[in-house]
């Protein structure tokens, strides 16, 4: 099995710690009633998290993966998905099985790890927070933190020069091809993804990251701690 022996670990929100979509598909939906449209129920809200929420209103207004709505439309079911989420983030989320255990064991072996994802800033810190994790995390950097957002290397890059840490030195943990883009295009030294998680349906391992696992508890075997 390879091992990697990274100074500083990078980790994805949205389907890598925590199955976020109950919430998501509860905003959803109350958007899609407000705008007198038809729901969309969990499953299909699985298949469009991942790329920000403005992706995903998108999506549910569409019900397509690239299609574009009317921009009148999309900005008032933006705003109107906005309050919702805001209201409901948290309620039903849950941390993966193994990701307590799994963030115990980077802070006690005394890795640096930061939160990197593609959600907004006002939804990311209370999620954490509410769930218990905040604290766990030396930097977070959400969607709207930076002008650009993964698959950019930009948010990667950041937390890299945050901790003076060469990209070589890096480790990426996500959950979908857009985290395998933003580890290569950041020339990140690894990229470690899980087999469950938001990835359009697609298995994982056609990305090719560097290494699968199953759970936050097998990263132990992976990862040499550093000296």
């Amino acid at each position: 099995m390879t091992t990697f022996n990274p100074n500083l670990v990078l980790i994805d929100l949205d389907g890598t710690l925590v199955d976020s979509v109950p919430d998501l598909a509860f905003a959803v939906d109350h958007m899609m009633m407000a705008l007198e449209m038809p729901q969309h129920g969990e499953t299909k809200v699985r298949q469009w998290v991942g790329n920000g929420i403005e992706k995903l209103v998108k999506r549910a207004l569409t019900d397509d993966m690239d299609e574009e709505p009317e921009a009148e439309l999309f900005e008032q079911g933006l705003q109107i998905f906005k309050g919702s989420y805001a209201e409901c983030n948290g309620r039903h989320s849950q941390l993966y099985d193994g990701v307590q255990d799994g963030l115990g064991w980077l802070k006690q072996e005394g890795f640096t790890v930061a939160c990197i994802t593609n959600k907004a800033q006002q939804f990311t810190t209370p999620l954490l927070d509410k769930l218990g994790i905040l604290g766990e995390f030396e930097l977070v950097v959400s969607g709207d933190s930076l002008p650009k957002k993964k698959p950019d290397p930009m948010p990667l890059l950041h937390s890299a020069a945050h901790f003076s840490i060469t990209p070589s030195k890096a480790l990426m943990i996500g959950d979908s091809m857009t985290d395998v883009k933003a580890a290569r295009n950041a020339e990140f030294g690894a990229v470690i993804c899980v087999t469950y998680g938001y990835n359009h349906g697609i298995d994982i391992r056609e990305a090719n990251p560097d290494s699968v696992i199953d759970s936050f508890a097998q990263l132990p075997q992976l990862l040499q701690s550093p000296a």
